[in-house]
């Protein structure tokens, strides 16, 4: 298998690698933890997936594509599994449709868990025996950042599962936002020229944040902190959702399609929201959330601006610590911080479309099929939310949606031509 495209994985500062793979692997079951058997077998749109599809397909990653390979003597499973669980791997065989994933009541919960157990039997002592292989390093971490995104992903889902159910049940308890106020925009001034973006150091990338290579900005200003939930209120109470000419054209069909009068789990009363926490008030200070790149767009022309591109985000993010609200904060939802966060809290949309940097070429083989084929009709979002991992999160991470897509953690940061 030729994975010329991914970058060496483990940084040197980082756990063993056979410490980094049950970590997140264990993460991963404890956060289906307070679900119960039903719970973790619906599916509630044709986007999003049962929770123990999940657990099953990240096993499945790991199965077909080191396990198989790299275990001498490795029998699958269970001969089915391939079927049930590739989610979009065309070149590996035929797969079980996307939205029909809510209707396999079995394998049962318990069956998904004895998978994961197999699986992860077989990989530690493959990592025991091999860990220092850089083909096998550079494969696990893959492995491990495409669980991490199934991590997000599950969280997304049951978001969503719960907000349908009349009872508004909470995934978890969740702790109270931390005191916060909203300091001030201020616009950041970013002069004209040349920078270089895309993944260009050591450590793990996904292919489609390469080659680096250099890209012309024009001079412009970004906000110093994403748009809130107070500021969003007055774009809504000034008929944002009733007035066409702020909204493209795609855009306003869809609003109109769907009925969208505010934000995805938004309560009538704008004042409260559905959120992996039940029901919440709503706190006017922290980032908006679960808003599609549409209504985003929509918002930013009725706001005298744009949103940037994801040279311009990258840019400035570039020189940041990433530090911010992320999965293991512990709060699930987004909250204002103090100074300039560009990471953490919620993905912020960009106008770029998902398209290849120049000289792109996606991984050998199989694994080709993991970024590459995605990329049209999508924009990019960028710095991570609050259901991301830390360490899943890069200034040159590219993240991407579908425009009209409301369930993920998204939301936005302002920008202006100078």
């Amino acid at each position: 298998m030729n994975i010329r495209a991914l970058q060496t994985a483990v940084p040197s500062a980082g756990p063993p690698l056979p410490e980094r793979y049950g970590a997140v692997r264990t993460l991963t079951l404890d956060l289906c933890r307070t679900l119960t058997p039903e719970d973790m077998a619906l599916q509630s749109i044709p986007d999003a997936s049962p929770a123990k599809w999940h657990l099953a397909h990240t096993s499945w990653f790991f199965e077909q594509f080191v396990l198989g390979p790299h275990a001498e003597g490795y029998k699958p499973f269970h001969p089915d599994y391939a079927y049930l669980f590739n989610s979009y791997y065309q070149s590996v065989g035929e797969m079980h449709p996307r939205p029909a994933r809510g209707l396999l009541s079995r394998p049962s919960v318990a069956d998904v868990r004895a998978y994961r157990e197999h699986v992860d039997g077989h990989m530690q002592a493959l990592l025991a025996a091999r860990a220092s292989e850089p083909t096998l390093v550079n494969l696990v971490t893959l492995g491990l950042n495409h669980e991490q995104q199934h991590q997000e992903l599950l969280l997304m889902d049951i978001k969503h599962l719960f907000s349908l159910n009349p009872l508004k049940p909470a995934w978890r308890e969740l702790p109270p936002l931390p005191a916060s106020h909203a300091p001030a925009v201020k616009y950041l001034p970013r002069p004209a020229g040349q920078v270089n973006i895309g993944h260009g150091t050591t450590g793990f990338a996904f292919d489609n944040e390469t080659p680096r290579h250099g890209t012309l900005l024009t001079a412009h200003a970004i906000a110093s902190r994403p748009v809130n939930y107070g500021e969003y209120r007055d774009f809504i109470r000034d008929g944002g959702y009733r007035r066409p000419e702020l909204w493209l054209s795609d855009g306003w069909v869809a609003c109109q399609r769907e009925n969208w009068q505010r934000p995805l789990y938004w309560d009538e009363d704008m004042a409260t929201e559905f959120t992996l926490g039940g029901m919440q008030t709503i706190v006017d200070t922290s980032p908006v959330c679960h808003l599609s790149w549409y209504e985003a767009d929509a918002y930013a022309r009725w706001a005298g601006a744009r949103l940037p591109t994801e040279a311009e985000w990258e840019s400035l993010a570039a020189a940041e610590a990433i530090t911010g609200n992320f999965l293991e904060s512990g709060l699930f939802r987004p909250t204002a911080g103090e100074g300039l966060r560009l990471f953490g809290d919620v993905w912020e949309w960009t106008s770029s479309p998902y398209t290849p940097y120049p000289g792109f070429k996606p991984l050998g083989g199989s694994l080709g099929e993991y970024n590459g084929k995605f990329m049209a009709n999508q924009f990019v979002l960028r710095g991570g939310a609050c259901v991301t991992p830390a360490s899943h999160i890069r200034a040159s991470y590219r993240n991407f949606f579908y425009p009209q897509q409301r369930w993920q953690f998204g939301g936005l940061r302002l920008a202006r031509d100078n």
